[in-house]
């Protein structure tokens, strides 16, 4: 197992990849949380997502499996549509209207995320502290505005400085984030499945 914490760009993360043993997280009772199942191009599964609130921001919490090994570049997208090539989840998350990249003196984006470095084994889970974006509805940088969000998984590394997207490739999964009671329940989250 690897461990690690990295400070980019305003966002304090924790990553850890493991093996093929993967267990996907539970939000903290009595917290609002939201939920993103990820599903590949032809409606595979490819990991989950639990997001919870805090007092500095989101805590995003992801397991992933089946991906290919080396870095893969993750974002938050500002639609929740998923329908596969996953265009229709838009463009990075930006109520600010920034550049992207962390490396990018105008950026970044409320929606750039940290790379994701898969190992041989296909699988990773990851942990960071989203502080641009909120969960609470009516809020500018609300995740749950009217049209929702999604996340998504790209083919390649993000770059950190390239406008719009930082060169990272296809997007290979992708899932919407949607609300969740705020005691966790055994009900499998709501998503709206790719389309072949």
């Amino acid at each position: 197992m690897t461990c690690g914490s990295l400070r980019l760009g305003g966002f304090l993360i924790a990553a850890a990849l493991v093996g093929a043993g993967v267990v996907a997280a539970a939000p903290p009772p009595g917290k609002e949380s939201a939920t993103a199942t990820l599903a590949g191009p032809k409606g595979e599964a490819i990991g989950e997502a639990v997001l919870t609130q805090t007092p500095h921001g989101v805590l995003v919490t992801a397991t992933l499996h089946d991906l290919t090994p080396g870095p893969h570049g993750l974002h938050i997208h500002e639609h929740g549509e998923c329908t596969a090539p996953f265009t229709t989840a838009g463009g990075h998350f930006n109520p600010a209207h920034a550049h992207h990249g962390y490396e990018n003196d105008h950026g970044p984006h409320a929606g750039d995320l940290p790379n994701v470095i898969v190992p041989d084994s296909g699988s990773a889970k990851v942990e960071f502290m989203a502080y641009g974006v909120t969960l609470r509805k009516n809020e500018r940088t609300s995740l749950l505005d009217k049209d929702g969000s999604a996340l998504v998984v790209h083919a390649g590394p993000d770059d950190y400085r390239s406008d719009p997207a930082g060169n990272s490739g296809d997007r290979v999964a992708c899932g919407v984030i949607d609300l969740r009671a705020t005691e966790p329940t055994a009900a499998a989250p709501r998503t709206r499945p790719a389309t072949p």
